[in-house]
């Protein structure tokens, strides 16, 4: 058993009249009310539209797919001409928005190859460190005066300066 969403696209069998309202919907230009009536459907097209959701989005972007070279056509008319064209930034922006849509557009790549040659790099064994030190008790006092604790940090190095030397 995976647990993985399954990836495997799962095709509906659509009813003579939801077919009948998808060719409407491309024949009439994309308006649904017009294509639900000449389906045969009578009242709210909005729950044809709702059952059928995923074709719709389907069909859209068939739509796009099929307009994509048109668009870049038009995207190289536009660069090409000399003479002044009418709208033509409404022009180019729907060309653009049109091949951004079916991927058709500038792409940011990364090159994440990674060649390793060789495989892992051993290093020697560390030697221990010998470190000798010894065991000094340390009593912490509790002073009121900060200058009081200064004098006497000094005379306790100065002692420990003194059993160095000995």
């Amino acid at each position: 058993m995976s647990y993985l969403p399954s990836t495997e696209v799962k095709e509906r069998s659509l009813t003579d009249k939801q077919q009948s309202f998808l060719d409407n919907l491309i024949s009439t230009g994309g308006d649904p009310k017009q294509a639900a009536e000449l389906a045969g459907y009578s009242g709210n097209y909005h729950q044809v539209i709702k059952s059928l959701r995923q074709e719709v989005i389907e069909l859209a972007s068939d739509v796009l797919a099929r307009s994509a070279p048109q668009a870049a056509f038009k995207l190289v008319e536009i660069m090409n001409s000399d003479a002044p064209i009418p709208q033509v930034g409404n022009k180019l922006t729907a060309a653009q928005t049109i091949l951004d849509r079916v991927g058709v557009s500038k792409s940011d790549k990364l090159d994440v190859t990674h060649k390793a040659v060789g495989g892992i790099f051993i290093l020697p064994e560390k030697e221990p460190i010998e470190v000798q030190a010894e065991d000094v008790e340390y009593v912490e006092e509790r002073r009121d005066s900060e200058e009081e604790t200064t004098s006497e940090q000094r005379d306790v190095g100065e002692a420990f300066e003194r059993e160095e030397e000995e």
